[in-house]
C-alpha cells in the first residue's frame, strides 16, 4: 500500500494519538469542582478538607497535561516531550494500580482510561520514530 493511498496517512497519526490522550487526561478535570465531582470520578468520598484540596489539584494539573498533549499534537518540536510525559502519566498510574491491587471499579475505569491511552502513545511513539528515521 502506498502513503497515498494509506487509509491514514503516518503524518496524522501521531498528532491523533497526542488528541486523544490529551483528551483522556483531560476528563480528571472536572474533580476541581469539588468533593462530589471527585467521588464521581473515583468512587471514592474525599470529605476530608486536606485531601480535596490535594485531589482537586491534581484535577488542575492533569488539565494541564491534558491541554500541552493536545497543543503538542499540532506543535512537532513539542511531540516527543509529550510523548515522554503522556508514557510517565500513564505508566505510573497502571504501576501504582497494579502493585498495590484492591482498586475499586471507579478506579479500574482509570485504568482501563490509562491502558488505552498507553496504546494510543505506543502507536503514537511508532510513528514518531518512523517520521523520524525519514528525515
Amino acid at each position: 500500500m502506498t502513503a497515498s493511498t494509506h487509509p491514514i496517512p503516518l503524518h496524522y497519526l501521531l498528532p491523533t494519538m497526542l488528541v486523544l490522550v490529551g483528551l483522556i487526561h483531560l476528563l480528571p478535570l472536572s474533580g476541581v469542582l469539588g468533593s462530589a465531582q471527585l467521588a464521581k470520578l473515583y468512587g471514592v468520598a474525599f470529605t476530608e478538607p486536606n485531601t480535596a484540596i490535594l485531589m482537586r489539584h491534581r484535577a488542575v494539573l492533569f488539565g494541564l497535561l491534558g491541554v500541552f498533549l493536545v497543543v503538542a499534537a499540532f506543535r512537532p518540536a513539542l511531540q516527543a516531550a509529550a510523548l515522554v510525559a503522556g508514557f510517565v502519566s500513564v505508566a505510573s498510574f497502571l504501576w501504582l494500580a497494579w502493585s498495590v491491587g484492591g482498586y475499586n471499579d471507579a478506579l479500574g475505569r482509570v485504568a482501563v482510561a490509562d491502558g488505552v491511552a498507553l496504546l494510543c502513545l505506543a502507536v503514537g511513539g511508532a510513528a514518531w520514530l518512523l517520521l523520524d528515521s525519514r528525515c
